[in-house]
């Protein structure tokens, strides 16, 4: 899949929370424009991590691990740090020890927590972003510890009643295809507020 991410070089804020429907044509676009506009007010010190939580053991679930698995597949910006790839889940056992492992690794890390959730019958399929702190597990009344100064989330299908098996049994096809959109918005919005001026208009295009 090829995209053609164009940004207008401007640091105007986006409205914030972002919806959008990841099959729409300009999705792409917008999810990294508006992550871009986040990442550019970062002090260019301050690392940039990535905690992509899930289990490739369900279904609907593992659409945060699908994304830290492109992300490693394809980054190699300085700045960014990767936890939770389908190799090397972060799961509910382990999420508050890797919480714990990345405020002891980093100074002031900057946090992007990527998830997967449910949500009313019209939003499945829309991605979402967020400031403030991610709450996994609510929908499935679980406990975990909030984590995120931003979070990511897929809506991958419908909330309210039997959510484990509703997660078990969402489309494979809907997760991979709202991973890629997150993974490569991701990918470039970190790697053009790395590697441009702010003035800069260059295309970035993805192979």
């Amino acid at each position: 899949m090829k995209f053609n991410f164009g940004f207008d070089g401007d640091k105007t804020p986006v409205q914030e929370p972002l919806k959008i429907q990841h099959t729409d044509s300009n999705t792409p676009h917008l999810l990294a424009k508006h992550l871009q506009s986040i990442f550019s007010k970062l002090p260019t010190y301050q690392p940039i991590v990535v905690i992509c939580v899930g289990t490739d053991r369900s279904t609907g679930d593992a659409l945060g691990p699908l994304v830290g698995s492109h992300l490693n597949r394809t980054t190699t910006l300085r700045n960014l740090h990767l936890f939770g790839t389908l190799d090397e889940p972060v799961h509910a056992m382990n999420l508050a020890e890797t919480v714990e492992t990345i405020h002891k690794q980093f100074q002031n890390p900057f946090i992007v927590a990527v998830d997967a959730c449910l949500g009313q019958v019209a939003s499945v399929g829309c991605i979402q972003v967020a400031h403030g702190p991610l709450k996994p597990g609510a929908g499935v009344n679980k406990d975990l510890p909030p984590v995120g100064d931003i979070h990511v989330t897929g809506i991958v299908n419908v909330g309210g009643f039997m959510e484990y098996f509703v997660l078990q049994n969402t489309r494979l096809s809907l997760v991979m295809n709202m991973a890629t959109v997150i993974g490569d918005a991701l990918y470039a919005s970190i790697r053009r507020t790395q590697s441009f001026a702010p003035s800069a208009t260059t295309a970035l295009k993805f192979e």
